[in-house]
């Protein structure tokens, strides 16, 4: 049978009068790669925020592995074995990338061999040329980089990223593309993202919010060509 990783069921969250997610429910297999994409304001952010443990919802369940986690905060969330990258990643700006990249490793093995992972994963994203600078001096792009190396270096068998290649060049997008594909031979990945060329470079499965509700959930290439889609996102020149 098909392990389910991740299950929403029934998820909705309000914030006073204002419905941001509406009966939302996604499965996600094991190894699975699905991107959650949406107009501003469409909920993508929010189910991301309550599945990452940022959000309570005010209905419904969230379940990993068939346990239920709804409520449980992002610490807690990650003590499964899932690597969470946001928008406001907590990083150490006056660490080396070398440093940061251990610390993230050390949480789930002895130092030496958090040590040894941490040197793999500085190849593995070619960041050795700037391992021993400081996270702080680093570009925008190289900051992305190094945050998905701080997820990854923890072996999770799941992992959210919100937005991970927003301002990034045409090269660190590439190299962004290529690590998350190698995620998937072990682990399931969420990407929420807006960057449709990103999209159409890694995605299969979309699920397309539209306010606060699943609006279609299919293969890129059949939600790209979906005029209800394109009408409320993607817009003409998609």
């Amino acid at each position: 049978m098909v392990e389910i990783v991740l299950e929403s069921s029934g998820l909705t969250m309000r914030f006073g009068g204002v419905v941001a997610n509406d009966n939302v429910n996604l499965k996600l297999q094991a190894r699975e790669l699905r991107c959650l994409i949406g107009p501003n304001g469409a909920g993508k952010s929010t189910f991301f925020k309550c599945v990452a443990g940022l959000l309570t919802p005010s209905e419904g369940q969230i379940f990993m592995r068939g346990q239920e986690v709804t409520g449980w905060r992002p610490h807690q969330i990650a003590s499964l074995g899932v690597g969470i990258k946001t928008q406001t990643p907590n990083v150490m700006d006056g660490l080396s990338v070398r440093e940061n990249i251990w610390m993230a490793a050390r949480r789930f093995h002895s130092a030496v061999e958090a040590r040894e992972r941490g040197d793999a994963m500085i190849d593995r994203l070619a960041l050795g040329a700037i391992a021993k600078t400081d996270l702080g001096q680093l570009a925008h792009g190289e900051r992305q980089l190094v945050e998905l190396g701080l997820v990854a270096v923890g072996d999770p068998w799941l992992v959210l990223l919100d937005e991970p290649a927003a301002g990034m060049s045409a090269e660190d997008v590439a190299r962004m593309t290529e690590i998350i594909h190698e995620l998937t031979r072990t682990a399931a990945v969420v990407v929420v993202e807006h960057d449709m060329q990103f999209i159409r470079s890694i995605a299969e499965t979309v699920t397309v919010f539209h306010q606060g509700a699943v609006l279609m959930e299919d293969h890129v290439d059949r939600v790209m060509a979906d005029q209800t889609v394109r009408n409320v996102y993607l817009g003409k020149k998609a």
